[in-house]
């Protein structure tokens, strides 16, 4: 049974950094592209970043780089997503996800072609 499973989430202020953490359990980890998504209340979810299992490509959706940095650990098989000066725009529930496709910009446009999802880690960040 596969797990995705995300934490670090919380209240937080405005220009503070985060880092959230996402688990995975009963898949090769290696052989699947880990993303972060997010969505606040009343938008449609967002694509921010991806990660290849390998390790060896990392995208990020025009609209966020610079703001967020993301990693891997296939050791842990677990990915971070790195928040840097949080402000309350950023406020949303956010998301992991695994695919098994290959990588590319399109698995950030289109939330359908993610394999499994997590239930999400919420942050909050007070202005």
């Amino acid at each position: 049974q596969v797990q995705v499973v995300e934490s670090g989430g919380g209240l937080v202020q405005s220009g503070e950094s985060l880092r959230l953490s996402c688990t995975t359990s009963g898949l090769t980890f290696e052989t699947y592209t880990m993303g972060w998504f997010r969505q606040a209340l009343g938008k449609e979810r967002e694509g921010i970043s991806y990660i290849t299992g390998s390790g060896s490509k990392i995208d990020y959706a025009d609209s966020v780089k610079g703001h967020f940095t993301i990693s891997g650990d296939n050791a842990k098989k677990t990915v971070y997503l790195q928040i840097h000066s949080l402000q309350p725009e950023d406020t949303a529930m956010y998301y992991c996800a695994a695919a098994s496709r290959p990588a590319g910009w399109w698995l950030l446009r289109d939330s359908s072609l993610w394999d499994y999802w997590g239930q999400g880690t919420q942050v909050t960040v007070s202005s």
